[in-house]
């Protein structure tokens, strides 16, 4: 079976994909810096080496010593307020570490990646459900990032051969079915983390921005997608490298509103959450979804979670439980 290198595969959503592709079989390389990952996250079967992407040396170093058939990337820094506020990190982390990756993964004979990319390539959506032909137009510098490596990508395959996937996802929620990895982010800035933390008594409350919007009940609406169907996608996209070059989009295709993620989150766990309802925050738009169809039909991938208290409920044991 193929060796997967997984760049950030101490990260959230890095290490449910490597639990998920040892779990198929995969031989897996797990390389990090651990500025945001957690080691205690980095399954016991996978080989761990510490690299950065701002260190071409170190990524030549990962390559001299395993043969790597392909690559997964999730080492993006990834807080859109920061982007805006210290670009400079971000382009530099998210496209010149990149171009480093590449750079590596080329002269060691490495063709193959697929790309924690993001709907934030997207911007202000135009229509929803949002399929992969919707402008991609980001706001933020963090959504440029993410669009400029695929363009990059785009380009590489022309001149290089690179095959390349990139997986444009919408909200990751939820933790691994067995409790034995979940979501800790510092800050963390992911609404159902914050609303279970507000539940725990781990915050005052949480604060819903904005009741007036265009939806059923006023708050905006987002896809959340569970983490375990985000690696199943990403071991699948994996196997279709060579027959498929492109972007596609992760999501359930269903649409969540803030007062619903509330009301689910204390219907799970049995207890109130305080909240404060307070004005709009600029940039928010009301409805936020995907269009899954390419994903089905290009991976066949279908995610397992639907109802969002099933994806709570991992979240919310999660939280009484954590290991790190």
């Amino acid at each position: 079976m193929d060796t997967i290198l997984v760049m950030g595969g101490a990260g959230y959503i890095g290490s449910h994909t490597v639990k998920h592709l040892l779990d198929s079989g995969f031989g897996v390389v797990v390389a990090d810096n651990l500025v945001y990952g957690h080691s205690e996250s980095v399954d016991k079967r996978a080989k761990f080496v510490s690299a950065d992407l701002a260190d071409i040396n170190s990524l030549n170093n990962v390559f001299d010593n395993h043969k790597i058939d392909a690559v997964i990337h999730f080492a993006a820094y990834a807080y859109v307020g920061e982007s805006v506020s210290n670009p400079q990190k971000y382009y530099y982390n998210n496209v010149v570490g990149t171009l480093n990756l590449l750079q590596s993964m080329l002269a060691h004979g490495v063709k193959k990646i697929v790309f924690s990319s993001s709907c934030a390539t997207y911007g202000a959506p135009q229509y929803v459900p949002i399929d992969e032909k919707h402008p991609q137009n980001p706001i933020s510098p963090y959504g440029r990032t993410k669009l400029m490596v695929e363009q990059i990508f785009d380009d590489y395959e022309k001149a290089y051969g690179l095959q390349h996937i990139a997986l444009r996802y919408f909200n990751a929620a939820g933790c691994s079915a067995d409790g034995s990895l979940g979501e800790s982010h510092s800050p963390e800035t992911h609404l159902i983390p914050l609303v279970l933390k507000a539940i725990k008594g781990e915050r005052a409350d949480i604060k819903v921005f904005g009741t007036d919007y265009d939806t059923p009940d006023g708050t905006c609406i987002r896809d959340y997608i569970h983490v375990e169907d985000l690696a199943a996608a990403h071991r699948l996209a994996v196997e279709k490298l060579g027959t498929y070059n492109g972007c596609i989009n992760l999501g359930t295709g269903l649409g969540t509103s803030v007062k619903e993620i509330i009301s689910a989150a204390e219907e799970v766990s049995g207890h109130p959450c305080p909240v404060e309802y307070t004005s709009r925050r600029d940039g928010d738009p009301a409805k936020l979804f995907a269009d899954n169809t390419k994903a089905k039909e290009v991976l066949g991938w279908k995610p397992q979670y639907t109802d969002i208290k099933d994806i709570i409920r991992t979240a919310w044991d999660w939280e009484q439980n954590k290991k790190y």
